[in-house]
């Protein structure tokens, strides 16, 4: 799977960060806080190119990967939020995130070559210590300058590609089956040991088929 990028880098004082965007962002997505999940609608393209980036996230721990997908939502008019998955060993605070963004110039063209579309199968949680409390390898989410932040380590991005593969490999077959109950999801929170707890609401992921013209 070939995967067009974009690669920039800032410093920010001695440290110097490296960000990688997609080539283009995805028109039809949207990512809003919700009242019990943080929810993503996506049609099928843009949900195959979040899944790409996510298993990108699981090989590229120096990395922040940034996935625009501000844009208003077509059902509240609530502003949405941008995404951010990185590697909980790179620290990165949040609130430097407005900061580091501005300092962002164009970027150089980039492809990276993933091993494949991220696997589809929601499978089943292999690890029960997941569930135990003094267990850390979850993700915490932060919301910060318009964007939603998912830190975690990588083997927890690659344990979780399936989330929007799942969405874009089965979700337009459902939505045309099933006319009076369009609605195919995929989700994660803290009651699948995904996500800490204190640390997010989790994630609701969406298959949009309809889109309003912009």
């Amino acid at each position: 799977m070939k995967l067009p990028l974009s690669i920039h880098r800032a410093r920010l004082g001695p440290a110097e960060f490296k960000v990688i965007r997609p080539a283009r962002p995805p028109a039809r997505a949207v990512l809003s806080d919700g009242y019990w999940y943080l929810d993503a609608q996506v049609d099928q393209r843009a949900a195959q190119l979040v899944a790409g980036l996510w298993s990108l996230a699981a090989t590229s721990p120096r990395s922040l990967v940034h996935v625009p997908l501000r844009r208003t939502d077509p059902d509240t008019g609530e502003p949405g939020l941008d995404l951010v998955l990185l590697h909980h060993s790179l620290q990165f605070a949040p609130s430097r995130w407005k900061e580091l963004r501005a300092r962002l110039g164009p970027g150089r063209p980039q492809t990276a070559d993933l091993p494949g579309p991220p696997s589809a199968d929601r499978g089943t949680d292999r690890r029960p210590e997941r569930h135990h409390r003094e267990n850390r390898d979850r993700f915490h989410q932060h919301v910060h300058a318009g964007t939603l932040f998912m830190t975690g380590s990588a083997r927890l991005f690659a344990e979780t590609s399936w989330l929007f593969a799942d969405v874009a490999h089965r979700g337009p077959g459902y939505v045309q089956a099933h006319p009076g109950h369009a609605h195919y999801c995929a989700r994660m929170g803290q009651g699948d040991g995904l996500v800490a707890d204190g640390g997010g609401s989790g994630l609701h992921v969406v298959y949009r088929e309809q889109w309003p013209d912009r």
